[in-house]
């Protein structure tokens, strides 16, 4: 009756001292004081937060009205119940205020059956058990289940593997291991993951005692990676890896299988004790290697297509299954190749040469240089020895410069078979790049891929005649000095003509260093002393030419200042007789 008065003040807006002036007059000579502690008395037995029996008294809008004895009736949401109860039906609620600022009794039915569902739970389970219930929602971290009251279900134990949106779990009926139970908080938390896992140990030892080598299995795919693919065969993973996919190239495994896929795969190895399950695709089907030898003879010619190019060579697929190597080495006779990527590109079908077959290890040795003519199995006709080719200097070295002949073809012209007479320190010291030159075919090696190249032998050895004849030993001769070292001085005769120097031969005193007698530039009479034509060396001596300079000056001056020396005993007979011979002369005249 209470809870209607309340319904008809605040119904009617009546004013707080009209309404105690009409409450006065009705009680009469009741005290009001009394009348407190009557109140006080009927509400003794209830207390907060306590479960108490109520009955339905009527349901109002969204609120049921319960009388839980009390002197005024409580309210319920309507809402906190899954069924929306009748009249007179009686129901346990969670008294949670016995007067709230309103005066009003608050009751909750829903906290009531959490209660109630937590006390039969912990009476009938403990950590470890099984529960069963349903995905009521997503909350932070994991998903609410409802098992009679709500658990958590951490997001890292709904499955085995990672999961995707968990959200799509709402509304499933799953099962679960209670993994905590937190009495004081009324928390537990479940995982469904260690239900899984022991579901897949006991399959995984009967599989492992079930399974053979060679044997055809399905399994699904559930992870892909770069060097594989893991193949869940029911209770435990295989692996099919990338070489194991296909006989012929793939860059990826998932160009072959998606995430879930059901497969078929063959049991290539099997390990139990570490309990390894090694799988393959292609063994399902014969090895197109099988037959390789008589399908792709040696120097037979073959077409294929370029597949993958790398830094060493490419890679050239004959048939699905079946590929093979063209090394950069073998991809021309004659260019000089930095990269296949100059000659070939992937996707050009191309014509290549049987080379070699190295069935056990499923490797093919392929040329595509040896479907063309060697054109250096020609060059002994072209090039003969001793005839006179013209060329291109392609590069320079420290030991030569190399002439090409024609495209691919070059020739080596050696730094010691440029000049008969002249020192070279450096080939560019006679030659640049690109420059056109004309030499003698010395010497030609088709298999070293060599041809030798010479210029100083399109004329003859001044060393064989000529520099002989203009230089004999104790001539001396005037020359300039073109180089200092530690031991001598380098004298040049004539252009591209030297001698040597030698410190000792200086001075008649003892020196250190060339340079306190001579310098570059300065003009020197010295004697030859030596004439070497097998080593092409002129010795000389600048000591000894000045000494004899010395000689013939002092011999002149003899000559001038001596008086007329007598006959000798030999003379005179002969003096006598060239008298006696002209006497005779005037005779006959």
């Amino acid at each position: 009756m209470m809870k209607i008065q309340k319904d008809i003040i605040k119904q009617y807006q009546i004013p707080e001292e009209q309404l105690e002036r009409e409450v006065a007059e009705a009680m009469g000579e009741v005290d009001l004081t009394q009348m407190s502690c009557l109140y006080e008395e009927s509400i003794k037995d209830f207390e907060s937060e306590k479960i108490v029996k109520g009955r339905v008294l009527s349901i109002a809008s969204d609120k049921v009205i319960v009388d839980i004895g009390c002197k005024s009736e409580g309210e319920v949401l309507l809402s906190e119940f899954e069924v929306p109860p009748q009249s007179g039906e009686e129901i346990e609620v969670l008294l949670e205020t016995v007067e709230d600022e309103l005066g009003e009794i608050v009751l909750s039915k829903k906290k009531a059956d959490r209660i109630r569902g937590w006390e039969r739970l912990i009476e009938t389970k403990k950590e470890g058990d099984v529960v069963e219930g349903r995905v009521v929602r997503k909350i932070k971290g994991g998903l609410l289940l409802d098992v009679g009251v709500p658990v958590f279900l951490p997001a890292s134990q709904i499955d085995i593997r990672r999961t995707g949106d968990i959200s799509d779990y709402i509304g499933q009926e799953l099962k679960a291991q209670i993994i905590k139970i937190d009495e004081a908080r009324m928390n537990i938390v479940v995982s469904r993951r260690r239900l899984i896992e022991e579901d897949r140990r006991k399959m995984k030892e009967r599989l492992l005692e079930e399974l053979q080598e060679n044997q055809i299995i399905s399994g699904v795919v559930k992870n892909i990676a770069d060097f594989g693919v893991f193949v869940d065969l029911g209770g435990i993973d295989g692996l099919l890896h990338i070489t194991d996919m296909s006989w012929g190239r793939i860059s990826h495994p998932q160009e072959m299988v998606s995430i879930d896929d059901r497969i078929e795969v063959k049991i290539l190895k099997l390990d139990r004790k570490r309990e390894r399950i090694a799988l393959g695709l292609k063994q399902k089907t014969e090895s197109p290697w099988k037959n390789v030898e008589d399908k792709y003879p040696i120097s037979a010619k073959a077409k294929g297509k370029v597949v993958s190019v790398m830094n060493y060579g490419a890679f050239v697929k004959l048939e699905e299954g079946i590929e093979g190597l063209v090394h950069i080495s073998e991809m021309s006779w004659t260019k000089r190749i930095n990269h296949p990527s100059e000659i070939v590109n992937i996707g050009d079908e191309v014509e290549v040469v049987i080379l070699d077959i190295n069935k056990e290890k499923q490797e093919i040795s392929l040329g595509m240089k040896q479907v063309e003519i060697n054109p250096w199995s020609l060059v002994e006709q072209k090039y003969p020895v001793s005839s006179k080719v013209q060329g291109r200097v392609r590069n320079l070295t420290n030991y030569g410069a190399f002439i090409e002949l024609e495209e691919g073809i070059d020739g080596l012209l050696h730094i010691s078979d440029m000049s008969w007479t002249k020192k070279i320190g450096h080939p560019s010291e006679m030659l640049k790049k690109n420059d056109m030159v004309e030499a003698m075919v010395l010497d030609v090696d088709p298999n070293q891929k060599r041809v030798a190249l010479g210029m100083k032998q399109l004329m003859s050895d001044p060393w064989e005649k000529d520099i002989p004849e203009r230089y004999k030993v104790d001539d001396i001769v005037t020359g300039k000095v073109t180089k200092l070292t530690n031991f001598g001085v380098f004298v040049e005769l004539e252009p591209d003509l030297e001698g040597l120097l030698h410190i000792s031969e200086l001075t008649d005193r003892k020196i250190k260093s060339p340079d306190e007698v001579v310098s570059v530039g300065d003009a020197v009479e010295v004697k030859i002393l030596r004439l070497d034509k097998k080593d092409r060396k002129i010795g000389l001596s600048l000591v000894r030419a000045r000494a004899g300079e010395e000689a013939a000056t002092e011999e002149k001056k003899e000559a001038v200042q001596a008086p007329e020396a007598p006959a000798t005993q030999e003379e005179k007979p002969q003096e006598a007789a060239e008298q006696k011979k002209s006497s005779e002369e005037n005779t006959q005249a």
